[in-house]
C-alpha cells in the first residue's frame, strides 16, 4: 500500500514538474503556496514561524518520499530542493520581521 501511494505521489509530482516547466519552479511555487495556505489555516501572520515550519515539514516529507522511491539519497537534489522551497518564504518572513526596523 505504501509503495503504491508513493508511486502515485511520484506521478503527481512529475506531472506538476511538467506543467511548471522544471523541478525548481515547482518547488518554488509549492513552498510559497504551502506557506500562505498554512498561515491562513493556522490563522497566523506570515511573519510567524509556524507557517514556515509547515513548509519545512512538507519539504522533509517530500524528500523522504523521494528517497524511498529512488532507493537512496540524492544529496545535491535534496539540498537544492530544500533551498528552493524555503528560500522565498524565509526571505519574506525575515523582511516582515525587519520591516519596523527598516522604517526608522
Amino acid at each position: 500500500m505504501t509503495r503504491w501511494l508513493l508511486t502515485r505521489y511520484e506521478h503527481l509530482t512529475l506531472w506538476v514538474e511538467g506543467v511548471s516547466g522544471s523541478d525548481r519552479v515547482a518547488h518554488l511555487h509549492a513552498g510559497l503556496l504551502i506557506w500562505v495556505v498554512a498561515a491562513l489555516i493556522l490563522r497566523r501572520p506570515l511573519r510567524d514561524i509556524r507557517p514556515l515550519l509547515v513548509v519545512a515539514a512538507a519539504e522533509a516529507i517530500n524528500e523522504c518520499a523521494d528517497r524511498y522511491i529512488h532507493g537512496n539519497w540524492r544529496w545535491p537534489d535534496t539540498i537544492g530542493d530544500a533551498v528552493t522551497t524555503l528560500f522565498w518564504p524565509v526571505t519574506i518572513m525575515l523582511l516582515l520581521h525587519l520591516r519596523p526596523r527598516l522604517r526608522r
